[in-house]
């Protein structure tokens, strides 16, 4: 029977992460399982936590949304650890990567039987974040501005924040010039944001890379180029399908190692938690983490 250390964010999804993961560990002990919960103060708190419980062979897991999902994963990401995830944030977009079921009898069924699965992770190397790892995408541009918004805001919660953030960094925005490169071989681009994906979803389950798969040893590179912004807003609502990649200002380039800079310091994020300015550098690492899924 497996041994569970759950980290939870007690703040996830604007309230109290653990409620997520009541009805779930009482699924989990009544099978028999162990499951000790932490709760951690900090992302990085949540790391250490990860570190010490994995050496310990406990099989960990990360209760919260995709901030917590991309730190704790990315801290075990080349290790042996198991780790597992209980989505319990605002957007959650890993785990609906992976096809996680929301129903907790259905997750407890994947974490107590389901068989690890080696999925590729994200190393984000920039003047700030010396090789940090994270799971699901890194972002530069609007997307990132849109994100901070979205972060700080204290009346709105859910996609809710994620549309309103969008709407306030579209309208204060101005081209950028792009300077992207993929393997080696450079691109030249305007527009609004360039998108390192290593799973198809971000941003509260905006599609953003449709053909990104978390386990090819590839990043999808999204670039949204520059076009008016009336045309910007008919492009974020086709996100939802990913009907976006058909538009001619939409370019899809893939790699293994991407470089990301511009005209001027613009932000970046990751996992929607890392908050940074460009230049960075991303590099996928295949199959460095064993996930249950």
């Amino acid at each position: 029977m497996r041994q569970f250390t759950a980290v939870v964010n007690p703040t996830a999804g604007g309230s109290s992460g653990a409620a997520g993961l009541l009805p779930l560990a009482r699924l989990l002990r009544e099978a028999g399982a162990r499951l000790d919960t932490e709760y951690s103060r900090s992302l990085e708190h949540a790391q250490e936590i990860a570190l010490r419980a994995g050496a310990e062979g406990q099989v960990v897991l990360a209760v919260g949304g995709d901030g917590m999902a991309g730190r704790v994963g990315g801290a075990l990401s080349g290790t042996d650890t198991v780790f597992g995830l209980v989505p319990a944030g605002r957007g959650n977009d890993f785990a609906r990567a992976l096809g996680l079921p929301t129903d907790p009898a259905e997750l407890a069924r994947v974490l107590l039987e389901g068989t690890p699965r080696a999925v590729d992770t994200i190393e984000v190397e920039s003047a700030v974040h010396q090789r940090v790892h994270v799971l699901g995408s890194v972002y530069a541009g609007v997307d990132a501005v849109a994100n901070r918004y979205a972060n700080a805001s204290r009346l709105l919660r859910g996609s809710a924040s994620y549309y309103a953030g969008g709407l306030r960094a579209v309208l204060g925005w101005r081209p950028a010039a792009y300077r992207i490169t993929v393997d080696g071989v450079p691109y030249e681009r305007s527009g609004y944001t360039v998108v390192a994906a290593n799973s198809g979803f971000y941003g509260f389950d905006r599609n953003i890379a449709p053909g990104a798969r978390v386990d090819d040893g590839l990043l999808d590179v999204v670039v949204i180029g520059h076009a008016p912004k009336r045309h910007f807003f008919a492009t974020m609502n086709e996100l939802k399908t990913g009907a976006h990649v058909r538009r001619p200002e939409v370019e899809v380039l893939r790699g293994e190692e991407i470089r990301i800079e511009a005209d001027r310091p613009l932000p970046y994020g990751a996992d929607g938690e890392v908050d940074a300015t460009l230049p960075v550098t991303v590099r996928v690492r295949p199959g460095a983490l064993k996930v249950l899924a």
